[in-house]
């Protein structure tokens, strides 16, 4: 390690919890060094932070606003901070190691992306930024230095340095970010309510991501401006259809008049070959903290920590040993998604392929989603037919969201179909044919036990007899809202036989009363 990390009475002292490994890189107030969690076994990275050089540099604003806001953010496409440990001389900052650096040398490397590779990266982006919007925070920094790749080439928004937070009624007016990328309302000094910013920035990632160059550059920084303020870009001829449409949109230089996060969503370009767990907007950071895992729970509790007060502590959002323990296992169990969407199970970041069973087609659920809408999430087998075809397979209702789940858990509950609440209109559900009543009891215990659902990551292994028989079907239950103001009910095989679950989709239909 180091000499100057020592100076505030020995790092080791300070990071007893972590074996501090080879230095990743070294910055003008800090370096950052790959860690590992001696409880977990999970690599980290830890920024070590010289305070006088901070200070000298005054950028303790920045430093403090990045840790406020990472401290609360949980999204699978944002950098994840775990705990941060001061010191008189130092702060040392543990943060998720991302092992593939920048999205910007990627692109340097490989030229301009194949669109479907770009919207992978752009949909993970989008969904990040607006996980910031919804929790009151915009970036404005977005470029392709701050989005780091993980060893699996997933996009982590980083560097919140220059974010601020966004007020109802308050406009912000600073102007900062790189000039390639920011919005014309910024670099000329006018008002901006933050979110629409991002957007812009956004839009010209997504033109580097497509076109291996930027929409607006210069080496003279006045015609720089001068570009940006004007919109002056050009779409080269390579782009497809859909992608001409979307970034335009984008690209709008009255900011009343670009495009929102729910408008991009809402594009066919955006929703193609859409991953379901980004397929609905995340809750905020403080829905997050109520929902605990209780198999990662029972995990941490098992290395010697109190139930109860690591449970409290995790409502609370306090940082001790047991929550960054408990964090770390969360965010590194095998699938993509961190559960905000009740998507405990591997969910693969490309179509194609069926999340649990490799090259095995998906069998066909009660409602495939809505074209156009929720296009090929979880669906297994890539849809031959267009994005805008008008048609819907699936139940569909004008109820109200809540009449609907009431039906659908009386008609499982008829069925002896044993659930677990997941998300508000969420649940993982378990039949096995042939079951005496008994087990209608399991329904009625609280929503929240997870003795009957198991969060295998890539099988469904289970402690009691009956799951490990080879006919109990487990599948998924999940409301969407459409574009027509109706209500789609998905119902997803995740594991058993398929004519067992047709059977049982057929029976549902059957009991299910008129919505």
């Amino acid at each position: 390690m180091d000499g100057s990390s020592h100076r505030g009475g020995g790092a080791d002292m300070f990071l007893q919890n972590y074996k501090l490994g080879k230095t990743l890189g070294i910055g003008s107030f800090g370096k950052v060094k790959i860690a590992e969690h001696v409880l977990t076994g999970h690599k980290v990275a830890i920024k070590i932070l010289n305070r006088r050089k901070i200070k000298n540099m005054e950028m303790e604003e920045k430093v403090r606003r990045e840790i406020k806001i990472l401290r609360l953010f949980m999204h699978p496409h944002i950098i994840r901070l775990y705990e941060v440990i001061e010191t008189p001389s130092d702060i040392y900052v543990v943060m998720e190691y991302v092992k593939s650096g920048e999205l910007f040398d990627y692109i340097v490397e490989k030229g301009r992306l194949q669109e479907d590779e770009a919207r992978k990266f752009f949909q993970q982006i989008i969904s990040g930024v607006e996980y910031c919007h919804r929790n009151k925070v915009v970036h404005r920094d977005l470029k392709p230095e701050n989005l780091l790749l993980d060893s699996k080439w997933n996009v982590k928004i980083a560097d919140f340095g220059l974010s601020n937070v966004m007020r109802d009624g308050h406009f912000l007016k600073t102007s900062c970010g790189s000039p390639n990328y920011a919005a014309p309302e910024v670099i000329s000094g006018k008002f901006y309510s933050g979110s629409e910013v991002d957007v812009w920035s956004c839009g010209v990632i997504l033109y580097a991501l497509l076109c291996g160059t930027l929409p607006f550059d210069d080496e003279n920084i006045p015609n720089l401006f001068k570009k940006i303020k004007g919109g002056i870009y050009t779409l080269p001829s390579h782009l497809s259809p859909g992608a001409r449409d979307l970034i335009p949109r984008m690209l709008v230089v009255d900011p009343v008049k670009r495009m929102t996060i729910d408008d991009i969503r809402q594009h066919p370009w955006f929703q193609t070959c859409l991953p379901r767990y980004l397929a609905v907007p995340p809750p905020a950071s403080s829905e997050q903290a109520k929902k605990i895992d209780e198999e990662i729970l029972r995990e941490v509790v098992a290395l010697g920590f109190d139930r109860n007060h690591l449970a409290e502590s995790l409502k609370s959002r306090v940082q001790n040993e047991g929550t960054v323990t408990y964090y770390l296992l969360l965010d590194n169990r095998f699938r993509v998604s961190n559960g905000y969407l009740g998507a405990e199970f591997q969910e693969t970041m490309e179509c194609g392929f069926n999340r649990m069973h490799g090259s095995e087609p998906s069998s066909p659920a009660v409602g495939h989603r809505v074209p156009g809408y929720m296009e090929y999430q979880g669906m297994g087998i890539k849809s031959q037919y267009p994005v805008d075809r008008k048609w819907a397979l699936g139940l569909q209702s004008r109820a109200h969201p809540r009449e609907i789940m009431t039906e659908v858990l009386k008609a499982l509950q008829e069925l002896n179909v044993c659930w677990k609440k997941i998300g508000h209109y969420n649940m993982k559900c378990r039949w096995v044919p042939g079951t005496p009543s008994h087990l209608e009891g399991m329904v009625k215990e609280p929503l929240h036990n997870n003795h009957f659902f198991g969060d295998e990551p890539t099988s469904i292994i289970e402690s009691d007899g009956v799951s490990n028989s080879p006919n109990v079907v487990k599948f998924e239950v999940q409301l969407y809202k459409t574009r027509e103001e109706k209500y789609l009910l998905d119902l997803q095989r995740v594991h058993g036989p398929h004519f067992l679950f047709l059977d049982l989709c057929a029976a549902f239909l059957a009991q299910l009363r008129v919505l």
